[in-house]
């Protein structure tokens, strides 16, 4: 593999791993506000989802010769929507926000795809979307429960 495309499936895989971390700071946001306990059991379950393609895709930029993104970067602004909706609105909304959240991911994984590697494509493919699927419907399901 030549150099460009292992830098440019890094820069994707940390865009990734980016939009993962987010996702763990918002579900840890969403958390620390939330008081029912069966919506607090689906997030924190759903919580431990991202921090796994968390570890996935840290572990993969690491194999490829690069350095993991520490941070969310500028996905760390969709962290603070959440915090601000679980705040002032209640859970619907906030749910409202982690949907959102949920499907923009797998938006991202389908459509940047094919700016990987063969390796981390399969990666992407048989571990972290049918991951990103499962959380995203499980979402789904969860905000279907809440009252808005």
């Amino acid at each position: 593999m030549n150099t460009g495309t292992v830098n440019k499936a890094i820069d994707q895989l940390n865009s990734f791993l980016r939009g993962e971390i987010s996702s763990v700071e918002t579900y840890r946001q969403a958390l620390d506000r939330i008081q029912d306990q069966r919506v607090r059991n689906e997030l924190q379950n759903l919580l431990r989802s991202h921090q796994g393609r968390v570890d996935l895709l840290r572990q993969r930029i690491i194999e490829l010769g690069g350095s993991p993104s520490t941070s969310s970067g500028a996905w760390g602004t969709f962290a603070k929507l959440i915090e601000g909706a679980s705040k002032t609105l209640g859970v619907g909304p906030a749910l409202g926000a982690l949907k959102q959240g949920e499907e923009h991911g797998l938006n991202d994984y389908r459509r940047d795809l094919g700016d990987l590697d063969p390796q981390s494509q399969e990666l992407i493919r048989s571990r972290i979307l049918p991951e990103q699927e499962r959380t995203c419907q499980a979402m789904t399901n969860l905000q279907q429960t809440v009252p808005a």
